[in-house]
């Protein structure tokens, strides 16, 4: 009797030696499912903040935790002076449960809170793991836990909201860093200024940043303390819904940057030590720190782990209606050593003894869960290793993400303008990295995202302009290596968003070639705010060439969004004369040519194509992007025949030099 394959392997010969472990994968799931479940659906399992955290009842306030080496636990706040009585002390219940009832009268909306945590030894303040307000102290910047239950809750204007099954055009955005004043920035500022933005400039999906609170505001969101509260420093929770609402009102979904890789150390403000036990939600010893990031792992072999992370899912999609998750640091997660030094060269490192396999069941269960609670939900896997069937279904034996970011795309970038010069630039190459992945795996493509953007970094048009954006960029200062720089920025912008593999994605204000970096105050800078915010005036400025670059970017994404460029799957070569350095590729009735030879402008350059009529839809060299209008965009342009109308035929086109543009195929017209 034959061997049932997943259809993961099925799809792929070469993972056929793998097939008993991608079976056992499956296996170690259902099983998994099943001890947590019970049989009923993981969305039942997966509603912990229901039952943990505080409450509002009939008869009052009820607030309940999981310290299960905890000897005893009290209420302390605004509502006895931060003393430990008697009244406010907690009931032990099973498995480490622990249960405080008050009266209505004993808390209100607004007061603050914490609890004092006993163990045998020692005791500590915690903010609650499960308390959904954090606001921390202007003066002492301690954090604490805050009583909210408003009179009038937030009602939903946008509540029934389904996202569209389309593909992400995705704009990746910091609340606090989102506009230009020195300062932290706020949900409504967001709401107001730059939601408008946005869905001009054709974005149908929003990537938050940085929601979860985080005590060190320098950590881009990264050290998270409170998983189920919204960060107060950008605004209230109701605040941050409103955000939400108004988006899906106009149309654009929103996703989180959800972090279950690690944890903050923080203890007073945190999960660590939470019970006096490291070990209560971490792995113990060296396997429950990360090297890299000083931070704690989570044991997700632990069932009470799994029912606070799967809560966690859930509760954001529930309460606060995201779309979905772009799931941070999921290589840390998949291998023991965190993915580090290891190049991903054959199938056996996906395979070996040294993938965490209750890592793997944690992301099957996570994103059955979001199915379940939103079947048109958004998962997203940041993973440079390329484990295959990262983007598989669960059924088919895959992790069940939609998309994975293609990280390789923005260090070839980078490697391509910092190691070549122009004439070293291979087209074959380029298109190459394109297309080099799993054609049944979608996967978010990019240029550059905020990694490259971070301090010790540099963006892509700092890296093309470097000093001279300082000098040189108005338009009555003409530049050489200004021109280069804003050629090859709409180019390769153009290039990686025409080929993505089914998902764009670009950071707030590369698109129109923010300058310099992104560093939030820290004692290294004096704490200045001055590279964290956006300049959006120089955007706007006619009289700047930044405009030019944002004008670009916005037909670019509305060219992608308008004809749903990204649904046609395939994307297919057509030329790449390295030579020449000219590169062309299909993309259903759509033709994508680049010149990327720095000197050399082609007449008449042939490209091989069937019978057919096209227009020019895009065009870099377009004097309303800072090009020189050298190509007519408003004749048609015919193929044609090298000798009778069945040979082959050719698309004549004049190419200057460093410049793209993207063109439509028009149907001739039928002969009577």
């Amino acid at each position: 009797m034959k061997k049932y394959l997943p259809k993961l392997v099925q799809n792929d010969s070469y993972l056929e030696p793998y097939s008993g472990i991608i079976s056992d994968r499956i296996i170690v799931a259902e099983r998994k499912e099943k001890e947590l479940t019970g049989g009923k659906p993981l969305s039942d399992f997966a509603s912990g903040y229901l039952y943990f955290g505080l409450h509002k009842t009939e008869n009052g306030w009820v607030i309940r935790e999981w310290a299960p080496n905890a000897t005893h636990i009290y209420l302390v706040g605004t509502c006895n002076n931060w003393n430990e009585e008697a009244k406010y002390s907690f009931a032990h219940l099973d498995n480490g449960v622990w249960e405080l009832h008050l009266k209505n009268e004993d808390l209100t909306h607004g007061d603050l809170y914490a609890l004092h945590v006993h163990w045998a030894v020692n005791f500590g303040k915690r903010i609650p793991a499960w308390a959904t307000r954090v606001v921390q102290d202007s003066e002492t910047h301690m954090f604490n836990a805050q009583v909210w239950a408003p009179e009038n809750p937030y009602t939903w204007e946008h509540g029934d909201f389904q996202r569209e099954n389309e593909p992400p055009l995705i704009y990746e955005g910091h609340i606090g860093m989102a506009g230009e004043e020195e300062r932290v920035h706020t949900y409504n500022e967001f709401r107001e200024i730059m939601l408008p933005r946005i869905k001009a400039n054709g974005y149908n999906t929003i990537q938050l940043m940085a929601i979860p609170e985080h005590p060190y505001y320098g950590s881009f969101g990264y050290h998270i303390s409170s998983f189920f509260a919204p960060s107060s420093r950008f605004g209230t929770p109701d605040e941050l819904k409103q955000l939400i609402d108004e988006a899906h009102g106009m149309g654009i979904s929103v996703i989180m940057d959800l972090v279950h890789s690690h944890a903050v150390k923080n203890e007073n403000e945190g999960l660590g030590n939470f019970d006096g036990t490291r070990f209560q939600f971490f792995h113990s010893g060296p396997k429950g720190e990360h090297p890299a990031w000083d931070s704690y792992c989570f044991n997700y072999g632990k069932n009470e782990v799994l029912h606070f992370l799967l809560s966690n899912i859930k509760y954001w999609l529930d309460e606060f209606k995201f779309d979905g998750y772009r799931f941070d640091g999921v290589t840390s997660m998949l291998y023991f050593n965190h993915g580090l030094e290891i190049a991903f060269t054959s199938y056996d490192d996906y395979f070996n003894a040294n993938v965490d396999h209750e890592a793997t069941t944690y992301f099957k269960l996570a994103n059955k869960l979001m199915k379940q609670v939103n079947p048109n939900s958004l998962s997203i896997a940041e993973d440079m290793s390329g484990m295959p069937g990262l983007a598989a279904s669960v059924e088919d034996g895959g992790l069940g993400f939609d998309f994975r970011m293609a990280m390789g795309m923005p260090d070839f970038w980078i490697k391509t303008i910092k190691e070549k010069s122009d004439d070293e630039w291979d087209v074959g190459d380029i298109f190459y990295q394109f297309t080099s992945k799993r054609l049944e795996e979608k996967v978010v493509s990019y240029a550059e995202s905020h990694d490259q953007a971070l301090v010790g970094d540099k963006t892509i048009i700092f890296r093309l302009i470097d000093k001279e954006m300082y000098f040189s960029m108005r338009k009555d200062q003409p530049n050489l290596i200004v021109d280069r720089g804003i050629a090859l920025h709409k180019m390769i912008r153009l290039a990686t968003a025409g080929a993505a593999g089914g998902a764009y994605l670009n950071f707030m204000g590369n698109e129109f070639g923010h300058p310099e970096w992104i560093d939030f105050p820290r004692e290294g800078n004096n704490w200045s705010y001055s590279h964290a915010r956006r300049i959006w005036s120089i955007a706007e400025d006619p009289e700047l060439k930044f405009h030019w670059l944002y004008d670009f970017d916005k037909a670019m994404v509305q060219m992608i969004n308008q004809n749903r460029l990204l649904t046609v799957p395939s994307v297919d070569l057509v030329l790449d004369n390295k030579p020449d350095k000219v590169l062309a590729f299909h993309r259903g009735l759509f033709l994508f040519v680049f010149n990327f030879n720095p000197t050399e402008s082609f007449t008449d350059y042939g490209i091989p194509l069937g019978a057919g009529k096209y227009k020019i839809v895009l065009n870099t060299d377009s004097g309303c992007f800072g090009g020189n209008d050298l190509v007519d965009e408003d004749i048609s342009y015919y193929t044609m025949p090298v000798g009778g109308m069945d040979s082959q035929h050719y698309l004549k086109l004049y190419l200057p030099a460093r410049t793209a543009y993207v063109l439509k195929k028009i149907d001739f017209p039928k002969v009577k």
